[in-house]
Formats: structure tokens, C-alpha cells, sequence
């Protein structure tokens, strides 16, 4: 069977990775004012940029589901079926648009994934779907590696502002009320596909030093990790990071990947996070 893969903008995959693993994208798309564009036309610099500049927040939308069967049309040229792999559902209404699309499309078959997460996290899961389809695996088998690649998986991430999360309607209000009394960077995470508080701490020093503490736990655990650094507009602060964590950690494969315009409008400038997994190229 002739396996495509497709994921939407918030895998952050750079060209050069769909291009060298055949990967197809769905763009969702920032809506600034009177101007809608799509997330793979606009670089994170000049979006948070062009945020300051603005009297409200930027608000987010999910590919026309039009869109998706144009692609989709193409797809059913070359290939007999899609797993198409999205950021969680409670984030966006991607993956059920695209699982709604697969119920009465013809000619091809088509298997929505719920990553359940967002970024380089939901990255993993296309990259490791594009290489098992070269590879000739079935969708069964595909699916049943996401299952494994779920249970090593985690991500964790700091935000320099809350309110961005509440007003996007992504963290409890509660939470926000919280973090600004008391001025504390709270640890973020998703549980059970929504972004909650891992844990209260105190100064982004401290969060960061947790975050590298919870992946020393699993680094103990003696299986190959692959770690990713995420930045939201903050480059060489992400760098200064990974250099923390190579001479902790040396044998872990790290990863450079940002917050794009989605999910930055939804965290703000100056997000930083960590995910990692059980590497699969080591297996």
C-alpha cells in the first residue's frame, strides 16, 4: 500500500524535511487585523514583531476543509491512503475537521491522528509515520508505533505571560489569577490534549532547572532520547539551553524547533520549552 503523509503547519517542519521525507502540509492560518495568512508564509520573527504593534491579540484558524480535499485529491493520484497527523484536538478543530473529510471522501482512505500535543512533539509522530511508510509498513503498524511513541513521550514549556493562554480560551482563568499575584513561572504540559500546570515555581531559572530534572529521570531510565528545544522568538536564549543540557546529558540527540505564529499567539513571546522522547532512529 502507497502510504502519504500529511500533518498541519504546528509540526514547525522545516521545508527541507517534508521535501526530503514527502510530507505534505495543511497551513492554518493567523488572522492580524484585516490580513489572514498562512502560517507557512510568515516567519515567528515577523509575527511576534508585528504583534507589538497591535491593539489585541491575533486569532488562529484551521485549513478549510476545502483545502484539505483539494489536497487530498491530489494525494489520490499517486497514493491509497493518508494517515494525516494534527495537533490536539483541543486546541484546534483540525483533526476533527479531517476526521469528518475521511467519512465520505472517495478514492482514498484516509486516517486522522490526534497527536494530542502540538510542535516539534507532534514532529516526531510525522517523521517517524514518513519513515515507516518508505519502509513499506502498513497503517496498523504505523499506529500501533505512535501507541509506543506515546508513552515516552513529554513536553513541558514556560511562558513569560498567562494572559495570552486565557484569553485564547487555552488555560483555566484561574491559573492566570494565580500566576500573577504570586509572579510565578508555572510549568506547563498537556494532559489529556489540553495544556495544563504541571507545577508552581517561582522564577523561569528554577522552571527551566525542573524541566531538566524530569528529563534527568528519564535520561536514568537507559533508553536513547531525542530532546527538542522550543523557543518563542528567543534563539539564542534556547542555545545557551542546549549547551546547559549537552554537558549534562551528552548522549541525548538534541534539536533546535520554535513556537510559530499558532501557537505563539497562543503562548507569547519568550516561551521556552523541552520535549523528548525514546529516540527512534536508535531503536
Amino acid at each position: 500500500m502507497r502510504i502519504a503523509v500529511v500533518t498541519d503547519s504546528t509540526a514547525y517542519l522545516t521545508d527541507e524535511q517534508c521535501e526530503k521525507y514527502s510530507i505534505y502540509r495543511l497551513p492554518l492560518s493567523i488572522a492580524m487585523g484585516n490580513e489572514t495568512i498562512e502560517e507557512t508564509k510568515m516567519d515567528s520573527t515577523s509575527f511576534f514583531e508585528k504583534v507589538k504593534t497591535m491593539d489585541g491579540l491575533p486569532t488562529s484558524s484551521q485549513p478549510a476543509i476545502g483545502q484539505a480535499s483539494l489536497l487530498f485529491n491530489e494525494l489520490s493520484k499517486k497514493y491509497d491512503a493518508v494517515i494525516s497527523i494534527h495537533l490536539s484536538s483541543e486546541l484546534s478543530g483540525t483533526f476533527n475537521t479531517i476526521a469528518s473529510l475521511s467519512k465520505i471522501y472517495e478514492g482514498l482512505a484516509i486516517y486522522p491522528y490526534d497527536s494530542g500535543i502540538s510542535c516539534s512533539a507532534q514532529g516526531y509522530f510525522v517523521l517517524e509515520a514518513a519513515r515507516m511508510a518508505r519502509e513499506d509498513a502498513s497503517v496498523e503498524e504505523i499506529f500501533q508505533k505512535f501507541e509506543k511513541m506515546q508513552q515516552t513521550l513529554r513536553a513541558y514549556f514556560v511562558v513569560d505571560d498567562l494572559n495570552h493562554l486565557v484569553r485564547g480560551g487555552r488555560l483555566s482563568n484561574g491559573s492566570a489569577i494565580i500566576g500573577s499575584l504570586l509572579k510565578i513561572k508555572p510549568i506547563l504540559h498537556f494532559e489529556d490534549k489540553k495544556i495544563t500546570v504541571f507545577e508552581k515555581i517561582r522564577t523561569k531559572k528554577k522552571a527551566l532547572k525542573r524541566i531538566e530534572q524530569l528529563l534527568s529521570e528519564d535520561v536514568e531510565k537507559g533508553y536513547p532520547i531525542v530532546a527538542t528545544i522550543i523557543h518563542a522568538n528567543v534563539e539564542q536564549e534556547a542555545i545557551e539551553w542546549m549547551k546547559t543540557l549537552k554537558k549534562h546529558h551528552p548522549a541525548i540527540r538534541y534539536e533546535l524547533s520554535y513556537f510559530g505564529p499558532v501557537i505563539g499567539t497562543h503562548l507569547g513571546e519568550g516561551a521556552l520549552g523541552l520535549t523528548w522522547m525514546e529516540d527512534q532512529t536508535k531503536i
